[in-house]
């Protein structure tokens, strides 16, 4: 694909040979040759307001990101957590909250969160936020307000490259029994769940679970397990394609480093007990190597960029699953994400 300047596309005017514009003072261009994904955003002179132009493009934004999957705004000015917010709300309407929460995160700003406090020396896993719940994100945004000094990058993969490269009897597995996402709290691993449903009351959780079809099952000492059955595949409401969406690979023991595994293993006797574990959605184990086969394909569909201080990045959180990479010194990534979709909305309808 090659650079665009925005105005001429979006005047109607023709383009020339080398380009075809958005804007007088924007150009848009790949990342890198031959690729799609994230498509880079660029002020042609200065530093002009990140959250003045997209006011003034945020139909152009919105048709840009269904076609790439993702934005990378690079150049302009957005210096605080406040302007990032605000510049959310000028092209994606209000911030939501962080629900069921599935990683520790601090709240810096009226829904506007760090990026998962992880252990630096940890890599994460890509991943589509939330895809684990009733209601979801369809856009997340990312935040470089200070780059690591080595690594720290946030790579991200085509979800639309998976579904027609995913082994058909894995995938029609998938579809028919969707995946079962099971959850314990208070064992000493992960959050509890005070903190995952932001209450001490057993009533609220009693309350929210049964509103979004989540199992619940009190253990003794306090602790609780959930089970929650959801598809694999959904269908995206704006563009109408499926999408291989889920955190089936994820929250698989299997996907996590080799040495929190053993952890796990010895800590407790049986699968449904661990922390954070997923099955196909009747309860049986997915095979080893249908979750290999299907890490080897996120990683195959993954780009990784290091960060540079003030870039803005815009995903459309069904089309592109995000992660991290292991990082030194320090490293302040901020998230927030907005419009909220029902499961209504994606049912994926097999023809």
């Amino acid at each position: 694909m090659k650079e665009m300047e925005l105005q001429a596309q979006t005047s109607g005017e023709p383009a020339t040979s080398r380009t075809a514009s958005m804007s007088a003072s924007v150009v848009a261009e790949p990342l890198r040759p031959g690729t799609t994904l994230p498509l880079v955003l660029r002020p042609t002179a200065g530093r002009p307001s990140l959250v003045e132009w997209a006011r003034e493009h945020r139909g152009l934004v919105e048709s840009k990101l269904y076609e790439h999957g993702g934005l990378l705004f690079r150049g302009f000015r957005v210096e605080t957590a406040a302007e990032f917010g605000e510049f959310i709300r000028s092209v994606s309407g209000e911030l939501l909250e962080y629900r069921e929460r599935s990683s520790p995160r601090s709240e810096v700003g009226a829904n506007v969160y760090t990026s998962t406090d992880h252990p630096p020396d940890q890599s994460i896993f890509v991943h589509n936020e939330n895809s684990y719940q009733q209601n979801f994100n369809l856009k997340i945004f990312f935040f470089c307000e200070t780059p690591a000094a080595r690594g720290g990058e946030t790579p991200i993969a085509d979800c639309r490259q998976l579904l027609p490269q995913i082994d058909p009897r894995v995938r029609d597995r998938f579809i028919e029994k969707g995946w079962m996402y099971v959850r314990n709290y208070g064992d000493g691993f992960g959050l509890p769940w005070q903190t995952v449903f932001q209450t001490e009351d057993k009533s609220v959780v009693e309350e929210h679970c049964r509103r979004n079809d989540i199992r619940v099952e009190w253990k003794d000492g306090n602790r609780l397990r959930t089970r929650k059955v959801l598809p694999a595949v959904s269908t995206h409401p704006r563009t109408g394609e499926p999408i291989w969406f889920n955190h089936a690979t994820f929250f698989h023991y299997s996907t996590l480093e080799p040495w929190v595994q053993e952890a796990m293993l010895e800590e407790f006797d049986r699968e449904e007990d661990f922390p954070t574990n997923t099955f196909y959605g009747d309860g049986s184990p997915i095979e080893p190597t249908a979750l290999e086969s299907l890490r080897e394909l996120y990683r195959r569909a993954t780009i990784i960029f290091p960060w540079e201080r003030g870039d803005v990045m815009l995903l459309d959180n069904m089309l592109v699953a995000h992660g991290r990479t292991p990082y030194g010194g320090e490293r302040r990534i901020l998230v927030g994400m907005s419009e909220p979709v029902t499961r209504a909305e994606v049912a994926y309808a097999r023809s």
